[in-house]
């Protein structure tokens, strides 16, 4: 055995090539890319499908435009796949960096540099993304092929001759690939800043004190959030012309909800601090509570992929129970039964392909959360010796759990109904209504309880879901094999 291998155990950044992809949080990392390519790859089938379903109709097979907004919708919805898949990745490998501290610290003593240990990590990214693309592409193909099948039996004009082999499924697979290449980057920055003296310590997150003396990364978040903000004002006054003011709004919401997500160690500790004190004064819950804001980064990273999936959910749904309101109030007299059956169908959905991106996030949690209790292990075990028992502690992590899924459910209502409105608005405000064919203007946001409620349910089962393993790792460990841990 050589003198490194004394120094430096065994791990990621030594053993075997491809022996790091069995660390904490790279299975759920393969699986969150695995998840966006195949939503990708289904989408595409599905708009080449609905496409060649329209051609082959004898009615309106001349007509290319319902399959221009299918595939318009199919891209917008790969994108915001993405987008979620790009932060949730970007909030794992920050997580698993922290959890590395130690050992980039000790490949610093030995001479390796700061940028060789980032790029590592970048690598390591990018055969996640790649592993990932691969897992999708099948498994959209396979789902695709049952769905053409299943199509078969129930459209009247099932296009003859219709091919799996369409070249633009390419387009999510690489797209997932680079993103998650790119999103393992962007989450590795922290690795610039370790020093050879931390090798003496084991993983640290920041504290609130040093995420405060970021000035550089706050700056950043509030000019996109000034940004999205003022973007998403125009787009609201420019749907009272036209409704291209929806695409401006669209930017405009990218733009804010990323300085969101930038600054989240800003806006998210405030509501943490405030759903903390619903949760009483007993010692586990105090603990909780503290944990939530001791360590501002870990906790953003957790609560900030549920808001995301929470906030697009409550977004559409508020949207388009906004529009259907609208043209509620455009019928006289009774409303004829079955009258908003296809809408409400499109509604539904709609929905059940937004959820995919609410399952993504969902993901995160569970990641983040099971990744903080391993690394979480030698102040466990203090807490174990200081009296604490199984129960508390189980107790404390589903308490921690509960705290940051309550608190960006909250958020992420919040921001959906705002979202949704102004979505709605800035599409339907220059509608001619009824009588007079003048402009809707100020369009009424309107909150659709059931998906609210379902929302809430959802919220639950994800925290007993996410708790259930760190739970279970909390207390398997002794107390003192727990102190002696790195």
């Amino acid at each position: 055995m050589t003198a490194v291998a004394t120094v430096v155990p065994e791990t990621a950044a030594t053993g075997p090539r491809l022996g790091w992809l069995r660390d904490r949080g790279m299975g759920a990392s393969i699986l969150v890319a695995a998840l966006s390519a195949a939503f990708g790859v289904i989408l595409v089938e599905v708009t080449a499908y609905i496409g060649a379903v329209l051609q082959a109709d004898p009615l309106i097979g001349d007509s290319g435009t319902l399959a221009v907004v299918v595939g318009l919708l199919s891209v917008l919805l790969t994108a915001v796949a993405m987008y979620v898949a790009a932060i949730v990745t970007a909030n794992t490998f920050s997580t698993i960096i922290a959890g590395r501290t130690r050992q980039i610290a000790l490949m610093r003593l030995i001479g390796a540099t700061a940028r060789s240990q980032r790029a590592q990590v970048g690598r390591q990214g990018f055969v996640v993304g790649v592993i990932g693309a691969a897992i999708g592409l099948l498994t959209g193909l396979l789902f695709a092929a049952v769905g053409v099948q299943v199509g078969a039996q129930f459209v009247a004009n099932d296009p003859t001759g219709f091919s799996l082999a369409q070249p633009f499924i390419a387009l999510p697979v690489i797209g997932v690939a680079l993103t998650t290449w790119a999103a393992a980057w962007a989450g590795s920055r922290r690795v610039l800043s370790v020093t050879p003296l931390q090798a003496l310590g084991g993983s640290v997150e920041r504290t609130h004190d040093e995420v405060s003396g970021r000035p550089g990364r706050h700056v950043g978040a509030w000019i996109l959030l000034i940004s999205g903000a003022v973007l998403l004002a125009a787009g609201v006054v420019i749907g009272l012309i036209t409704p291209l003011g929806v695409v401006v709004a669209f930017f405009g919401g990218i733009l804010s909800f990323t300085g969101l997500v930038i600054g989240s160690v800003m806006f998210m500790p405030p509501v943490l601090r405030l759903v903390g004190r619903m949760f009483g004064s007993s010692a586990t819950a105090r603990l909780a509570a503290e944990n939530a804001l001791r360590y501002p980064e870990r906790s953003s990273r957790m609560a900030i992929g549920v808001v995301m999936g929470v906030t697009l959910v409550t977004m559409f749904a508020v949207a388009l129970e906004s529009a259907k309101a609208l043209m509620m109030n455009q019928v006289d007299g009774d409303v004829p039964e079955g009258f908003f059956a296809p809408f409400d169908a499109f509604a539904g959905i709609m929905m059940v392909l937004v959820a995919v991106s609410a399952v993504i996030a969902a993901v995160g949690l569970v990641n983040l959360l099971t990744i903080g209790v391993v690394q979480r292990r030698r102040e466990l075990g203090l807490l174990r010796s200081i009296g604490l028992s199984n129960t508390q502690v189980r107790r404390m992590v589903l308490l921690e759990a509960t705290h940051i899924t309550v608190a960006a459910t909250l958020t992420g209502l919040v921001l959906g109904v705002a979202y949704g409105w102004i979505a709605a608005q800035s599409l339907l405000g220059s509608v001619p209504t009824l009588p007079d064919f003048e402009p809707a203007g100020f369009v009424l946001p309107q909150i659709p309880w059931i998906p609210v409620a379902i929302i809430v349910v959802a919220t639950a089962v994800l925290t007993l879901v996410a708790a259930a393993t760190p739970t279970r790792l909390a207390t398997r460990v002794a107390p003192v094999e727990a102190l002696a841990a790195d």
